[in-house]
């Protein structure tokens, strides 16, 4: 390293996260998840281990978007894990989309072999094997038939909180793994109509979700045909941007129209008295989205929590100097029930560490904002806290009083911080074009990655299909905003 790099290095603020993100954006990646002890990779190849900080996560991701759901009167249930092979293969199209990703279950028993190892029994191999849940449109779909018979028992709105497995080749922790957890929706209707307002509502549901609770703002739009869902007519999503200008899917709805109603025998006795088949949705968002929390708000001192799912908004770090003299415990655990009381989610560090040691833990974890105080602080009848979204220097002494009485007040200033800050990155990263050299120019010219949004005619281009190749681009969806004239384009997870 030349002088000069290193005396450019020594000068750099210290960060939490090495490398950083302009260093090596994937790798920083890893090492917030690694740094806020949100999980890690399982002996189970391709899948993780959610630790209870990243669990805490996402059961309030799940708390939140499960009281969305069942405003759309939706209702929960659950279904089973293993599903015959013979439902998987009535749907071809379907079918052919998860084929590579099954995994297989043949046998119901083992047994040891000659060498004392267990393997699975020969007699035991089933008569039919079971597929372990890619998605469950097969196997929701097949008690639909039993349960739908007239239109009076439609629509019927259907969710379950589940695991999957898709057998992923390249697998990273949150983003893409071999099993992983979400939920899907799946809901059958009258009529096409119905159908399709479905499919667009739920949608809108995962917005406000993103946009309400993540602080993740997103392109709505339809998939183009060759990114849409195994045997549905029309695929919905959100399109997110990382910091690195990569986009993520956060969440598909589906408009299935009666392609899974013919395969799966869902029909009923309509209104003329006739029998006509099911209009069917189906709709999804998994712990995927964890992995677009932490890539649209981190920093390079880590995970940056947005305060309505963080597993704790405020952390107390009691600052006490050998023995505890000055009352710092007894202040803190007061200010603790005082703030759990009004509905605040509340944490004492109540670890030996040094005082930096606490400091740097309730960063790299992201908790929204930190509260420190020490003897000077219960003398005075104050404490010192501090926003986690304006940095470490943004340092606020008040009363105790004040701050039971604005701390709700900030946390909703810092959700609103960190979705503008995002929507603010992603909008100035997305470039209109409207000629195939201008596309070719905005991945090639040295701007920040990004998206082009360009002439939906310009998809069946055969040169801008080779360059969609050569710089491994793909089709992200037809924004709302533009009636389908327009597509973006981008690189993605």
């Amino acid at each position: 390293m030349s002088n000069q790099n290193q005396a450019a290095k020594a000068a750099a603020p210290r960060t939490a996260i090495t490398p950083t993100r302009a260093e090596n954006f994937p790798e920083w990646y890893q090492e917030v998840v690694k740094a806020a002890d949100m999980a890690e990779n399982s002996p189970v190849r391709g899948c993780m281990v959610i630790k209870p900080y990243g669990y805490a996560l996402w059961e309030n991701i799940q708390k939140a978007l499960d009281d969305l759901i069942k405003v759309e009167e939706v209702q929960n249930a659950y279904f089973p894990l293993l599903i015959p092979l013979s439902f998987i293969s009535r749907e071809a199209e379907h079918v052919d989309g998860f084929a590579k990703e099954c995994a297989v279950v043949t046998h119901h028993r083992l047994e040891a072999d000659a060498d004392g190892k267990l393997v699975p029994a020969p007699d035991a191999k089933l008569e039919e094997p079971f597929v372990i849940r890619p998605t469950s449109e097969t196997i929701i779909g097949d008690s639909m038939s039993k349960w739908v018979k007239s239109y009076r028992d439609l629509p019927l709105k259907l969710n379950q909180w589940c695991n999957v497995m898709r057998w992923e080749m390249r697998t990273r922790l949150f983003l893409r793994t071999s099993e992983f957890l979400w939920q899907e929706g799946h809901n059958a209707f009258e009529t096409a109509d119905q159908a399709e307002a479905d499919a667009r509502k739920m949608l809108e549901v995962y917005n406000d979700m993103y946009v309400n609770h993540m602080a993740i703002p997103g392109i709505m739009g339809e998939k183009t045909a060759d990114e849409r869902f195994p045997g549905a007519l029309r695929t919905y999503t959100i399109e997110a941007m990382m910091q690195d200008g990569k986009a993520l899917q956060a969440c598909t709805s589906h408009n299935l129209g009666q392609n899974f109603a013919h395969s799966c025998g869902i029909k009923f006795q309509g209104r003329d008295g006739n029998e006509h088949f099911a209009h069917t949705t189906s709709w999804g968002l998994s712990t995927r989205s964890i992995g677009g929390l932490i890539m649209t708000h981190g920093d390079d001192d880590g995970l940056m929590m947005p305060p309505r799912l963080a597993p704790q908004q405020v952390i107390i770090l009691p600052i006490i100097k050998g023995e505890d003299t000055g009352g710092v415990m007894a202040f803190a655990e007061t200010l603790q029930k005082q703030l759990k009381a009004i509905g605040v989610r509340v944490q004492i560090d109540k670890s030996e560490n040094r005082a930096p040691d606490k400091m740097w833990a309730a960063i790299k974890r992201g908790v929204p904002i930190r509260v420190e105080i020490g003897e000077r602080e219960v003398a005075e009848g104050k404490l010192t806290h501090t926003r986690r979204d304006l940095g470490r220097d943004s340092k606020t002494t008040c009363t105790e009083g004040e701050f039971l009485g604005s701390v709700k007040g900030i946390l909703d200033a810092i959700h609103t911080n960190m979705f503008e800050a995002a929507k603010a990155r992603m909008l100035s990263r997305i470039y209109t074009t409207n000629t195939l050299a201008e596309v070719k120019a905005a991945f090639t010219d040295g701007r920040d990655l990004g998206y082009a949004r360009m002439p939906v005619e310009l998809l069946n281009d055969a040169d801008y299909q080779a360059f969609k190749k050569e710089n491994s681009l793909s089709s992200r969806c037809l924004p709302f905003e533009d009636e389908g004239r327009m597509v973006l384009i981008g690189k993605s997870y």
